[in-house]
């Protein structure tokens, strides 16, 4: 408060209302008349705002007729093998735009269903009350078999009658012959999962279709309409809350007011998949989508569906022993600085070091003029006092409370006991699945903290955790792409990659490479292939510039090929803008021909990346897929509960140990065959640290 009371002051003067304004009243201007439609459209259409304009004017769609399907309408179905030309009553009542129907009768649902099974595809959508899969319960279910035609299901929140509904339409979400339909329909997949259905056969994601088309950009229904369909579509909970009537959930809302929106995005949906599939085709993608992201995407619902278990004392002990130190930590920072002050202000971190101990004669300044005091910023100063490094450890044991100690065991779900992490498919553009609410991918690995918090990661009751992971899949790509003979033959002979660099770098005998070569070999390995500078390489290793050029140099000297492979990758992408994995995933580098070197830069060091990191990416994937099938097929209990980048996590059944563990490593090491092994190791264990 001291420190920003100026901030404060201005805030209030700017939220204070102005009483003195020069208004005069006409409260006769105020009357709530008919709108000038005329007037109005002109002004939408100069303003662009096309949602107004269908809501208001009703544009480019007739005012459907709100109303429940009599059992009469449904007299018409078609029995199974019927044609679907004798499907004609629902014409009777169709609008001139679209056909969206509410169907409340059990009856008229049943023969709903056996309509659906007479067809090859169904696109369907659910209305539930919650974003959270694991915690939602449905208040509708929406479908469509043809564009501009669309049924809205409403589904009541009493639990044995929601599941009789479900129970209704369970042939055609399992039916294995009809093409699902949806957008991010892993979430539909998991919501049914709550009910005891299984979506099975063949899968089409509008969401992962587009993702794989175009992976920089956004895949939400709302963006993918405009740009495909020119449409602009309206969500239900735009009719909740101030805006709408009052209601607070979507359970409050009357289905004859809602069933036209529902409907309308199972429609949507459909007509987004018909234009996709072209796509597909048109970018070389159907391979990628239908034979490895839509078969991940039950297996990564059902991980997220298991959840993992949390050793809440385990952390609670963790969190007394952290604390402590913290606070030992923060006595040790004030007596090195003279005195007490806000470790968690930048601002006052900065006075500390710069302006009362003087650490440095000319500190970096943000355009305010406050001292920049970020982790970068404090890691490079490091040698120059001990309190430096003291509130680096300050900063990361509070991170480390924060964002996990302290934090896991509120994430628990009350209802599983277990922790739910989102497994996202669409989000990283190399083709990395990442993990949100919580981010199980980025716990640490290094340091006794980071060990502390994987060690709270336990199997279910009675079984073991097992982990298995990649060794070195990134570096192994690399030898396959450039055909570098001599990392090639490194890999082959099962040498320890890193002290084989170190080796041919330093031209010694592998038995006599010390630890600091073979660890600055290590870091060229990987730093190279990430399209590390000179300048980068010797601010990692602390080294001088001239040796990080040497090391470079004795790199690209030892394997000539990775260096061909890095002038072939930019020239590819300045040729066709983007880069390509092995499974032909796309990686598009608008800047790769900027005229600012720094932002060319950037993307030159993509260019050499995204297909290592990529391929590896879709490696995992494919080993996935197919330890879940073999899974499936051999009927083990066992289940795989966890994805961090090239590592795998189970909870195994003592009795599937053996099992479990040949299935898995079989699946890992033949996901794809290379000019190199892929060679993934494993571990056992009561928890996470234990496993790995």
């Amino acid at each position: 408060m001291e420190e920003n009371g100026e901030l404060i002051r201005m805030s209030r003067y700017l939220a204070t209302i102005k009483t003195d304004a020069p208004i005069e009243l006409d409260l006769k201007s105020l009357e709530v008349v008919e709108p000038d439609n005329e007037k109005l459209e002109k002004l939408f259409e100069e303003l662009e705002f096309k949602t107004f304009a269908k809501r208001i004017l009703k544009k480019d769609k007739q005012e459907p007729k709100k109303q429940n399907l009599q059992l009469d309408l449904f007299s018409d179905f078609p029995t199974e093998g019927q044609a679907e030309s004798e499907f004609s009553s629902f014409e009777t009542i169709k609008s001139i735009a679209h056909d969206y129907k509410l169907v409340d009768n059990e009856e008229e649902m049943k023969k709903l269903c056996d309509y659906f099974l007479t067809k090859e595809i169904l696109s369907l959508d659910t209305e539930t009350t919650s974003v959270e899969a694991i915690n939602a319960k449905l208040v509708g279910l929406s479908f469509s078999v043809k564009e501009n035609e669309a049924f809205y299901v409403p589904v009541p929140q009493d639990e044995a009658e929601a599941r009789k509904i479900v129970e209704i339409f369970r042939p055609a979400y399992e039916n294995e012959k009809i093409l699902k339909i949806g957008q991010n329909l892993k979430y539909d997949y998991e919501v049914l999962m709550n009910y005891g259905v299984e979506i099975k056969g063949k899968m089409f994601d509008t969401m992962i279709a587009h993702y794989v088309i175009q992976p920089e950009l956004h895949h939400n229904m709302d963006y993918l309409a405009e740009i495909y369909l020119n449409y602009q579509t309206i969500h239900i909970e735009e009719l909740i809350g101030p805006k709408g009537k009052g209601q607070k959930n979507m359970s409050d809302l009357d289905p004859k007011d809602v069933y036209e929106y529902a409907a309308e995005d199972a429609d949507v949906t459909l007509k987004l998949k018909n234009k996709l599939e072209a796509e597909l085709r048109k970018y070389g993608a159907e391979e990628l989508f239908y034979n490895i992201e839509m078969p991940l995407m039950p297996v990564l619902a059902e991980m997220e569906m298991n959840g993992v278990l949390i050793d809440t004392k385990s952390l609670a002990e963790t969190s007394t022993v952290l604390t402590k130190r913290m606070e030992e930590v923060e006595r040790e920072i004030y007596e090195l600085a003279g005195g007490e002050f806000n470790i968690a202000s930048p601002r006052q971190v900065g006075e500390v070091l710069f302006d009362k101990l003087k650490i440095v004669e000319k500190a970096k300044k943000t355009k305010k003029g406050q001292y920049v005091t970020n982790e970068e910023v404090l890691q490079s100063l490091k040698g120059k006092h001990k309190i430096v490094g003291a509130i680096l450890e300050h900063r990361g044991l509070k991170k480390l409370l924060g964002t996990y100690i302290d934090a896991l065991p509120k994430l628990i779900n009350s209802r599983t006991g277990h922790i739910h992490t989102s497994f996202n498919q669409a989000t990283t553009a190399t083709g990395r699945l990442s993990s949100s609410d919580p981010n199980l991918q980025n716990i640490p690995v290094r340091g006794e903290e980071g060990k502390e918090i994987r060690k709270a990661f336990i199997p279910e009751p009675g079984c073991l955790f097992f982990s298995a992971d990649y060794s070195q899949i990134e570096l192994r790509v690399m030898a396959h792409l450039s055909g570098d003979e001599n990392m090639i033959e490194a890999f082959r002979e099962g040498h320890d990659i890193h002290a084989a660099t170190a080796a041919k770098i330093y031209k010694e005998e592998m038995e006599n490479v010390t630890r600091d070569q073979r660890t600055k070999a290590k870091r060229a390995n990987f730093g190279i292939i990430y399209g590390i500078t000179i300048f980068g390489l010797a601010d990692r290793l602390e080294i001088s510039r001239e040796e990080a050029r040497q090391l470079i140099d004795g790199y690209f000297e030892t394997f000539p090929k990775v260096k061909e492979y890095m002038e072939k990758a930019k020239e590819e992408a300045r040729s066709k803008g983007y880069v390509e994995t092995l499974f032909h995933r796309r990686r598009y580098l608008a800047d790769i021909n900027s005229a600012n070197g720094t932002v060319r830069g950037f993307a030159e060091r993509n260019a050499i990346n995204a297909p290592i990191q990529g391929t590896a990416a879709d490696i995992i994937k494919v080993a996935m897929v197919r330890i879940h099938r073999r899974f499936k097929s051999e009927n083990i209990r066992s289940k795989m509960i966890l994805q961090v980048h090239d590592e795998l996590n189970f909870s195994v059944y003592p009795d599937e140990k053996e099992k479990v563990e040949r299935i898995v490593l079989e699946e890992m090491q033949n996901a794809f065959p290379m000019e190199v092994p892929l060679v993934a190791d494993c571990g056992w264990g009561n928890n996470w640290l234990e496993a790995h």
